[in-house]
């Protein structure tokens, strides 16, 4: 649970909505249920339950050691005891314990209304994380109750416009759901989750009321530009930055793939027309960008063939064949290469190693014939130039 928030003008109070118990008699859950007394023989250390032994509330020497030492991390303007429970609440939610936390952070808000405490920024904090957990256990109702009163007193804060446009979408209430990602994203452009979530209810909206839907929406509010500038020169967090640097990777992969994609197709159908350096070119650029794709060394060797460059053909071949020894096509068209660099004996090699892969290639055996009476007739020519001593 993140504890910057943005500081808006502005304050408010911190009275929670839970049920005050009266004294002696436990604390009510949200749910309004009465939550008993903790039974003897169990107490209560830095906001977490502890059992004590029988020999005077001593903890068992066999006993892992726990660290709680995250207890005592300040919290904003938070009195220790309070930043306890908030502290509390935070490890609870993140070990997936939303109903505790739950109850942590409505302790601290309700504990902020009794000592008077009337900070904005650390109660808007509370309530935007209490309303996680309450998005959490499903309860949309009383999350869009918590993030609406964290926004009076952090006006334009993300996290509780995310999670009300989040829990608004649950109830199905899309328009106000529409409302709050669009504020979200004047407030930070880059928020993946509120643009995704903006053109899925966008196509929602138009398939159920047509072209003129937009009439039919709430005010978006304006966010002004000084909330802007202060959320942009915002140190991020570690989270955040880890989020963010994740994104960038994933985008730059896709925009890697759909221009190799392209420039494959462009090459196949330049090859197609017959315009071989062109697409030779091409080749060679998606090899820029896929070194290891075995493919494009065989596509770019038909290229370098037609245009008689038979030693890089051969070159793309052996690239090819490193990477996929049993790879017919380069095989074949190494043959090929060998050919037009007259060393027919490899080239007569290559293609039986064709024929001994797949028998069944009718145009290795009919190189294979034009490579053998090549090759005789180098033999014969190499005797007849040779002087008889």
């Amino acid at each position: 649970m993140g504890n910057a928030q943005d500081k808006p003008p502005g304050s408010g109070g911190g009275g929670g909505r839970s049920d005050q118990a009266a004294a002696g008699s436990g604390t009510r859950s949200r749910g309004g249920a009465e939550k008993p007394n903790r039974a003897p023989g169990k107490g209560v250390v830095n906001g977490s339950q502890r059992e004590n032994s029988p020999a005077g509330g001593q903890q068992r020497q066999d006993s892992p050691a726990v660290d709680t030492s995250y207890l005592d991390a300040p919290a904003g303007a938070l009195p220790p005891h309070l930043a306890r429970l908030k502290n509390a609440g935070n490890h609870l939610f993140k070990n997936g314990q939303f109903g505790d936390a739950l109850e942590k952070y409505t302790q601290a808000i309700d504990g902020c209304a009794e000592a008077g405490i009337d900070s904005p920024e650390d109660l808007g904090i509370l309530y935007s994380n209490r309303a996680a957990c309450f998005l959490k256990d499903g309860n949309s109702t009383e999350c869009i109750q918590d993030c609406t009163k964290a926004l009076e007193l952090q006006p334009f804060s993300l996290k509780p416009l995310l999670r009300r446009a989040m829990a608004y979408e649950t109830l199905e209430r899309y328009k106000k759901a529409y409302v709050d990602y669009k504020t979200v994203l004047q407030v930070d452009t880059g928020v993946q989750s509120a643009r995704d979530s903006v053109h899925r209810i966008t196509k929602m909206l138009i398939d159920e009321e047509g072209p003129q839907w937009r009439e039919n929406l709430p005010e978006i509010p304006t966010v002004p530009l000084s909330v802007q500038l202060e959320h942009r020169d915002k140190p991020v967090s570690a989270e955040v930055a880890q989020a963010r640097a994740a994104r960038a990777v994933q985008d730059e992969a896709t925009k890697k793939e759909a221009r190799f994609t392209l420039l494959k197709r462009e090459g196949n159908d330049l090859v197609k027309k017959g315009t071989f350096q062109k697409a030779m070119e091409k080749y060679t650029e998606c090899l820029a960008l896929k070194p290891e794709e075995c493919a494009l060394y065989t596509n770019r060797s038909i290229c370098f063939l037609k245009l008689n460059r038979f030693e890089e053909a051969k070159k793309d071949c052996d690239s090819a064949l490193q990477l996929e020894p049993g790879n017919k096509k380069a095989f074949y068209r190494r043959a090929l290469a060998f050919k037009g660099l007259q060393d027919y004996l490899s080239a007569s090699s290559d293609l039986q190693e064709v024929l001994q892969l797949d028998p069944n290639v009718r145009e290795a055996e009919l190189e294979l014939e034009v490579v053998t009476g090549l090759l005789r007739q180098s033999l014969m020519d190499s005797t007849a130039h040779t002087p008889r001593v």
